[in-house]
């Protein structure tokens, strides 16, 4: 069987030269407690598939796989890598099989999972890793979910980098190397300045921050079970521009380990629309949901990527699709037993002062519901019931005119949804979220990202003030959507070229060009407002207002789509 020598001598050479000529040098105690860190390999499948490149101790350990963990894509990168770059030939199925092994045997722990989930979700977020050299570091090239998504003993991330360097060798100049002169003034602290390359400042951050052996895993790796998931499931998707979906998942057992097939009926609150979905998805290291499901009879699936909580009681995450996975809802999955539960109403928000009509989603309903078994709060009082099912409940509620600004707890039966909507006297304020955001133009050689916008309505709180942690979130609103000008270059015209938005606030870019009607530039790439012009009841009018830049299309990608199948 082969050893580790090329591993061990691989960690030995990053500290120090060889002791005698042809004689690798005795690794140290702590290399040695390194190298025993390693997990062992027990999938034959594995073994036989990357074994012609990672060496197998007699404990199991493969080279550089037994000494990381991350999520399926993570893994299913790395596959795609060495049969890309280093000419491993494996056919799909067998692929599936290795990527699941290692996605259940070397992942991550839920509480290590979820402060990457942005990463698997294809979420746009400001993130920033709490070490800044980290942070400006990584950032260079990738998004830091590919760092955060990660665990590696010291040496493994030493290796990475070195990886980088010799496939990227313009990371050196990009992020790895200081390319100025060295310091000799002392900083703000009076400390001696640190010379140290970037990657040398970063480095101990990854060991230390991301390490390979932790709490959390050998916490969740002893515990990791195979959820039984099958039964009903209560639905709430979130669309922006499009509002809140609520429904039923049922979930019932797929073809394989941990498989599953899903059928979704779903309804949005604002139009009424009736949708369904059916999808089929696996559950990887006992909580990492990933599937893809679609709409009818249509083409494009939709990807899921969802979190399962340690009560098996919950999933949440995002489903997606899109040139860009720009396009989605958070989705919230709740099991559903015997007892009444809500999900949501159609309204964010009631105006003090008038009598509304309210529906209410949820499950399992009581039949001969009155208006004694509901409760919208204080400062409320529901006068009857419309109309009522197992899983929709129509009411008349009224708001009394001095009723206090804020959330409210709605019950129905004894089942309650904390903050379920807010009261206000008046609308103080709206804005635009996201207030910064991206379209890329496509059409013709590449696909067109969107960038999807909506106005929020906001009453300041007890204080009066607006922008303080009083504001009261009184959820999307419709508006009036329109472009203007942003002055980045004189007389530029960009607001003519880069694309419309529509009702719902959605922008779609042009086409990639060359625009042969554009002067100057070329192409319909720019920057621009994008305006919300809300009336509001009392006769005011509200504005507010967005940065977009419609860019280029993205020229390499890096995405696994794969894990969903």
């Amino acid at each position: 069987m082969r050893t580790l020598s090329v591993w061990v001598l691989s960690i030995c050479c990053l500290a120090a030269q060889q002791a005698e000529p042809g004689k690798p040098k005795e690794p140290t105690e702590s290399e040695k407690e390194e190298i025993a860190s390693g997990t062992p390999i027990k999938s034959e499948l594995v073994r036989k598939t990357c074994s012609p490149c990672h060496n197998v101790d007699d404990k199991l350990r493969m080279s550089r796989i037994s000494w990381r963990r991350t999520t399926p894509e993570g893994w299913e990168h790395t596959i795609k890598r060495m049969v890309e770059l280093n000419g491993l030939q494996i056919e799909p199925a067998v692929a599936r099989d290795v990527l699941r092994y290692l996605a259940n045997n070397l992942g991550l722990a839920p509480e290590e999972a979820r402060k990457a989930s942005f990463e698997a979700e294809k979420t746009m977020i400001d993130y920033h890793y709490p070490a800044k050299d980290v942070d400006e570091v990584c950032s260079k090239c990738h998004s830091l979910g590919r760092v955060v998504s990660q665990r590696r003993s010291k040496s493994e991330w030493e290796l990475l980098i070195a990886m980088h360097r010799g496939y990227f060798p313009f990371s050196d100049f990009q992020a790895f190397r200081r390319m100025s002169p060295p310091q000799t003034e002392p900083g703000p602290d009076g400390r001696p300045p640190d010379n140290r390359h970037p990657m040398e400042k970063v480095l101990p951050l990854l060991a230390e921050g991301l390490p390979l052996r932790t709490a959390e895993w050998s916490a969740w790796s002893a515990n990791m079970g195979a959820p039984k998931l099958q039964g009903r499931w209560m639905f709430r998707g979130y669309r922006p521009g499009r509002g809140t979906f609520y429904g039923e998942t049922t979930i019932q057992a797929g073809g394989g380990e941990q498989e599953f097939v899903t059928d979704t009926k779903y309804v949005s609150a604002k139009t009424g629309e009736t949708l369904t979905r059916r999808g089929r998805a696996i559950l990887y290291t006992g909580f990492q949901w990933r599937g893809r499901s679609f709409e009818g009879a249509g083409k494009d699936g939709w990807r899921e990527v969802m979190f399962l909580d340690r009560t098996q009681r919950e999933l949440t995450g995002r489903w997606f699709t899109g040139g860009y996975n720009e396009i989605g809802m958070e989705v919230t999955m709740t099991r559903v037993g015997g007892d009444p539960a809500v999900a949501g109403l159609d309204v964010a928000s009631l105006a003090a002062g008038g009598t509304h009509e309210v529906s209410i989603f949820g499950a399992n309903f009581p039949a001969g519901l009155d208006a004694a078994a509901i409760d919208f709060g204080t400062g409320t009082t529901v006068k009857r019931v419309v109309n009522a099912s197992a899983d929709r409940v129509r009411v008349e509620v009224e708001v009394a005119k001095d009723a206090a600004a804020g959330p409210r707890d709605v019950s129905v039966a004894g089942a309650v949804r904390p903050a379920a909507l807010a009261l206000y006297d008046k609308i103080d304020a709206i804005k635009v979220a996201p207030v910064a955001g991206m379209a890329r133009v496509g059409g013709i050689q590449y696909p067109k990202q969107l960038q999807q916008f909506e106005a929020v309505a906001y009453h300041n709180g007890a204080d009066g003030k607006p922008n303080t942690d009083d504001d009261i979130n009184l959820g999307p609103v419709s508006v009036a959507w329109s472009i203007e000008e942003f002055t980045a270059t004189l007389d530029d015209n960009d607001k003519a070229f880069v694309g419309k938005i529509d009702d719902h606030g959605l922008f779609t870019p042009e086409v990639d060009g060359p625009n042969p009607n554009r002067r100057g530039s070329g192409n319909n790439t720019g920057d621009v407002w994008v305006i919300a012009t809300y009336k509001a009841a009392n006769g005011r009018t509200l504005r507010a207002r967005a940065h977009l830049l419609v860019t280029v299309p993205l020229y390499v990608r890096y995405d696994q789509p794969e894990v969903a199948e």
